[in-house]
């Protein structure tokens, strides 16, 4: 058995491992051989490994000095199948990258600053620029305080992530479809790239009230053979290939907010509603709230350029600039709030022989 070091960092409501990428196999097959490995892929309940069976407790992040100029680190998220043996690079998490300045300080990635520290990261997954900032008080990260995220227990300092470069991520167009609402399979839907692929639905669309619990939707199989389907047709459409062994574009079901928010989303992973929502899943819907003729902008409750989306836990919020730029968009801030902690530093036993 060998062994290579690692991390487990709780980032916003996820739970992953971090590594150097300089720890990990060079060869991308070994490298996801290893990741399957050591996080029990292909066992539901993941068992033999490191994951925690559910998609939010199944993520790895790669790190590194970044080559960019003006830039402080690469991240590369993964996101590892629990009973598929699948690792899959194409989507990026928020979430996970919280974690990033606390995992980056203990590699010595980075000089922590008294005060704030900030770096610059590139996300190496959609070429989006992030700057994460946290509070490091004689230049020690700080993990207690007031701020709350919502699908996590207590309170935490917070980490302020402000995303950049974003429009396009992974199909270089906003609405790569060239529309801002399609037709597919007699459902209007929003085909939508911004920090994450997407297709929209308004929920009443589907019979539903867009409040159902996760639990309620997770088991609603009806829901699944409508929208999977449209899912599938929408990747192709969207220039994305056969995503059925993908979890790009990711699914949202949206309707008018039954509080204090803006609008209420249900994020689908995409084959289970998330339990509260995913960071870049927040800032497409946020995006996608702000733009007229999209299945967004008819139920948004516009209160200003912050967008609070209502979830299965509570709520998230995403401070949002959009403003026109020729026939498209630009959105000159994307920024929420996030925290992070460290639950254990060491190492991971892996069987080198299972990389053959």
């Amino acid at each position: 058995m060998k062994r290579i070091p690692c991390m487990i960092i709780r980032g916003g409501t996820s739970k992953g491992l971090y590594f150097l990428k300089q720890d990990l196999p060079a060869d991308i097959a070994e490298r996801d051989k290893f990741l399957m490995t050591i996080m029990g892929s292909g066992d539901a309940t993941q068992i033999n490994g490191l994951g925690g069976a559910t998609s939010v407790t199944s993520k790895v992040a790669i790190v590194s000095k970044s080559d960019k100029e003006g830039v402080d680190l690469d991240y590369l998220f993964a996101q590892v199948g629990i009973d598929k043996k699948v690792v899959d690079t194409a989507p990026s998490c928020g979430n996970i990258l919280s974690g990033i300045i606390c995992f980056a300080s203990e590699k010595g990635l980075i000089e922590l600053q008294d005060g704030i520290t900030t770096v610059v990261v590139n996300n190496v997954n959609t070429g989006s620029i992030i700057e994460v900032s946290a509070e490091s008080p004689n230049k020690r990260l700080k993990y207690d305080g007031t701020a709350e995220v919502s699908g996590v227990p207590g309170s935490g300092s917070p980490v302020n992530l402000n995303f950049s470069q974003i429009e396009g991520a992974k199909t270089g167009k906003i609405f790569p479809t060239g529309n801002k609402q399609d037709n597919i399979n007699g459902y209007h839907v929003t085909c939508i790239d911004v920090a994450m692929p997407m297709v929209l639905f308004n929920a009443a669309d589907l019979g539903l009230t867009g409040k159902e619990s996760k639990a309620e939707l997770d088991a609603n199989k009806a829901l699944f053979d409508i929208i999977e389907p449209i899912r599938r047709k929408a990747g192709e459409m969207m220039g994305l290939g056969d995503v059925s062994e993908k979890v790009i574009p990711k699914m949202g079901i949206l309707s008018a907010p039954a509080g204090k928010g803006n609008i209420t989303s249900r994020y689908f992973v995409p084959d289970k509603c998330h339990a509260s929502h995913a960071v870049t899943g927040s800032i497409c819907v946020a995006a996608a709230s702000k733009i007229e003729g999209t299945v967004a902008s008819a139920l948004y409750k516009d209160t200003g350029s912050v967008v609070t989306i209502e979830h299965p836990s509570g709520f998230i919020s995403v401070d949002m600039v959009c403003e026109p730029s020729g026939d498209s968009y630009k959105f000159t801030r994307a920024a929420l709030v996030r925290t992070a902690r460290p639950l254990m530093i060491g190492e991971v036993f892996y069987d080198e022989t299972l990389l053959k």
